[in-house]
């Protein structure tokens, strides 16, 4: 009975400790578009607090959309990363401070090389609380004049993100020295 006891209080301690932790753990999404996903993902996913990186679509008119489509420019899609986050450690105000040091956000449909409305600025809020933060958020950035120009960087509702194709994802992993047109200023 006494070891029967022991193994309970060991199983009820490990089980209490997971749930601990599992409730401190709050994972929220961000979507964000900056001009050529792959080296937004290459910046991202090394934040502390960040648990998954998927570079994708958003934000265009029509479904199942491609590579092949969205570089024309014409389906109105944003090339994107969805942000899988602990906002317990780190906050959503936080991911947009990297985002806006990241990138332009003061070019309209343009990072770098990479020009047309796939490559503009964007937000994708999921919440009203995201949606403030990303307001409050641009307003402290254009106030800071870090930028020579106001923010363009367009405030939307997160419709339907489709994963971009395999070769896209964790591409500068994959392909060391590839392009990208992102790193992060002061």
């Amino acid at each position: 009975m006494r070891c029967f006891m022991k193994v309970m209080t060991i199983m009820l301690s490990v089980f209490f400790t997971f749930s601990i932790g599992a409730k401190t753990m709050k994972k929220e999404i961000a979507t964000l578009a900056g001009g050529c996903f792959w080296g937004m993902e290459e910046i991202i996913r090394a934040i502390p607090g960040v648990l998954n990186t998927t570079v994708g679509y958003t934000g265009g008119s029509i479904d199942n959309p491609n590579y092949n489509i969205v570089k024309l420019g014409t389906s109105n899609h944003a090339e994107s990363i969805e942000v899988e986050f602990d906002s317990a450690k780190i906050s959503y105000a936080e991911i947009l401070g990297y985002f806006f040091r990241m990138h332009n956000p003061t070019t309209v449909n343009q990072q770098g090389n990479d020009k047309g409305s796939q490559y503009r600025s964007a937000i994708f809020f999921h919440s009203d609380e995201q949606k403030q933060t990303a307001h409050e958020v641009i307003k402290k950035v254009d106030a800071s004049k870090k930028w020579d120009r106001p923010i363009v960087t367009q405030v939307l509702p997160a419709t339907k993100f489709y994963p971009a194709e395999e070769y896209h994802q964790d591409y500068l992993k994959k392909n060391a020295g590839g392009y990208t047109c992102h790193w992060l200023r002061d």
